[in-house]
């Protein structure tokens, strides 16, 4: 079977772009405008939130509230709710977006490969087949089939 790596050439608008100067999961749990901040829904230690750059359209994120960096930090009831959010996300995508597949995981670490690091979070990224075509690796543009207030609008009545 040949690999299909994720490409995400528009993910250098973040890369390069500012960093907020505050932790931009600390900052989303504080503010009451969920819409605008793209969170799906709010649990008891932890919440989801839609990933502003996705790797693909139903990119999901499952943050704890509390602010820890490692895995061995989460507290055992937390760590919990991040699992049972993480798998009603898998549940939401599959159902709502028709999902083929799922890439979940964290990235613990710079070096691991995560943008945020200050702050732990599950990736949770659909996947269908062909969703890599020449487009993003070519042209550089990725052909994003629905615009993030759409797709939040449709994942959060399944929250």
């Amino acid at each position: 079977m040949t690999e299909r790596p994720i490409w995400a050439p528009w993910r250098i608008d973040y890369i390069l772009g500012e960093k907020e100067e505050n932790c931009l999961f600390c900052r989303v749990i504080e503010e009451s405008d969920d819409r605008g901040n793209l969170v799906l829904f709010r649990g008891r230690l932890a919440y989801v939130i839609m990933n502003l750059y996705p790797y693909n359209p139903g990119h999901l994120m499952v943050a704890p509230y509390r602010h820890i960096s490692q895995l061995e930090e989460t507290e055992d009831e937390a760590a919990f709710e991040i699992m049972v959010l993480t798998r009603k996300c898998c549940a939401v995508l599959k159902e709502k977006m028709s999902a083929q597949a799922l890439n979940v995981g964290l990235n613990l670490g710079e070096v691991a490969g995560s943008s945020i690091k200050e702050h732990l979070h599950m990736h949770i990224v659909p996947r269908w087949m062909g969703d890599n075509n020449f487009m993003p690796v070519l042209a550089e543009t990725r052909v994003m089939p629905q615009a993030l207030a759409q797709t939040y609008d449709l994942l959060k009545p399944a929250f």
